[in-house]
């Protein structure tokens, strides 16, 4: 393909080669642009129809929280754990020794999520994470894309959430899964 580019100070061809780097990248770009834009995007898959359930016992979140402080105390990580009920209130909180006080409020912020959204909070941390339209997810109103947060489902119900912060994302979320699997068995 030829370009001809018409020079408005008659040395045509010294524009030319100035001009050259400036118009291979504009082509590298518009064909990077038509090669992303014929990729679609997965499509969303609908949000989770798991029904809420009666509020988490006391027994309940004990059972998890026994689970998830052992699983942090196992690997020496200062951690607050918090569980909520179905209706999104305290029933318990758990502070570590050497815990910032800043994560009690992220591990609610996380349990909150789970519940809200009815999903883990890894899954929005891995839709901001994708960029693009994933990024949309910060605009949710409650939403805290950062893992560490779980509903707690017993018999297909969620009961409650558990959440988890004070070490790394990971981390949180291998505390808080223990909590929640721990109140899902039987």
């Amino acid at each position: 393909m030829k370009i001809e580019v018409s020079c408005l100070c008659g040395l045509r061809r010294k524009c030319m080669y100035r001009l050259r780097p400036l118009l291979v990248a504009a082509v590298v770009f518009a064909g990077s642009t038509i090669a992303a834009s014929a990729q679609q995007p997965a499509a969303p898959s609908p949000p989770p129809t798991t029904p809420y359930g009666s509020p988490i016992s006391l027994d309940a979140a004990k059972k998890a929280m026994a689970a998830a402080e052992a699983e942090a105390m196992k690997n020496n990580w200062p951690m607050a754990i918090v569980i909520l009920d179905s209706t999104g209130h305290p029933v318990m909180l758990h502070r570590l020794d050497n815990t910032q006080y800043g994560s009690i409020r992220v591990a609610e912020d996380k349990a909150q999520t789970a519940l809200d959204f009815r999903r883990p909070s890894k899954v929005f941390e891995d839709l901001v994470a994708q960029g693009g339209i994933g990024m949309r997810t910060l605009g949710l109103r409650g939403a805290t894309p950062i893992e560490g947060g779980f509903p707690i489902i017993v018999d297909g119900k969620i009961i409650g959430a558990i959440g988890a912060s004070g070490g790394t994302a990971p981390q949180d979320g291998q505390v808080a899964k223990a909590g929640a699997d721990a109140a899902a068995a039987k």
